[in-house]
């Protein structure tokens, strides 16, 4: 029996390069986004490189009546069920500060959207007793910085719902793993210029598997944001909100 992945986000740049992958090893994969045109490239890429099947469903986070149609097709799936979030937004802070609703949808893409989705969709791997959660969040998470907090907000609120998700799933045998990226080489950071210790969707990837296959609850990618971000959590508050980074 094939092992299917279901990838929300589809469209995104670490997910394009993990779908890749995904195929290469033969897993089915159901493709879950809101671009379909792009939609339709990457799985013609994916059936020539062996996927088992791949199907695609559209979905958009801030719309949870799109959830249940993915949910319901998993339910009829043979085989280990798998499912990797890349989905999220992050626009500018000083955008956000210009018009606050922008909140809303960063918050949306980010974490409520991907939590409800997954709690969803969490009875049937429990129900499985396996397969695995993939989380992408950030660094961002970690702590509020002056540059982007509402996106961190979400990343962090999201990482947290994945570290009680884990605690729940673990006990049925389900894998449930956070990854923190730090910068990527992909359209969101397009913006941001050249970035310290920026990384690639291929290399996250390749994290992402390993972390897999050890069965790691966090995840850094690249590893050097462990100490980076360990190093900003132990700054003290009076120091840290007077830096400007």
């Amino acid at each position: 029996m094939t092992d299917t992945w279901i990838i929300l986000g589809a469209t995104s740049g670490m997910a394009r390069a993990f779908i890749r992958d995904m195929a290469e090893e033969g897993h089915g994969l159901i493709l879950c986004g809101r671009k379909q045109e792009v939609m339709e490239e990457i799985a013609n890429d994916c059936r020539a490189r062996g996927a088992g099947f791949v199907d695609l469903m559209p979905i958009d986070m801030r719309d949870p009546d799109s959830f249940a149609p993915i949910v319901e097709k998993a339910s009829g799936l043979s085989g280990m069920t798998n499912v990797a979030v890349f989905t999220g937004t992050m626009p500018p802070q000083d955008q956000i500060d210009a018009n606050p609703a922008l909140i809303d949808g960063t918050i949306a893409d980010s974490f409520t959207g991907p939590a409800r989705f997954l709690t969803l969709i969490a009875p049937q791997l429990e129900q499985r007793g396996g397969g695995s959660i993939v989380g992408i969040t950030s660094v961002a998470g970690d702590r509020g910085r002056l540059g982007n907090y509402v996106y961190g907000a979400a990343k962090g609120g999201f990482a947290t719902y994945l570290s009680g998700l884990r605690n729940k799933l673990g006990r049925a045998g389900v894998h449930v793993m956070t990854v923190k990226p730090g910068p990527v080489d992909t359209p969101m950071t397009w913006d941001l210029g050249k970035q310290p210790f920026m990384t690639t969707p291929e290399a996250v990837s390749a994290d992402i598997r390993r972390g897999l296959k050890r069965r790691r609850n966090v995840i850094y990618t690249a590893k050097i944001w462990a100490l980076i971000m360990l190093v900003i959590r132990m700054i003290p508050e009076p120091i840290f909100k007077k830096m400007s980074f």
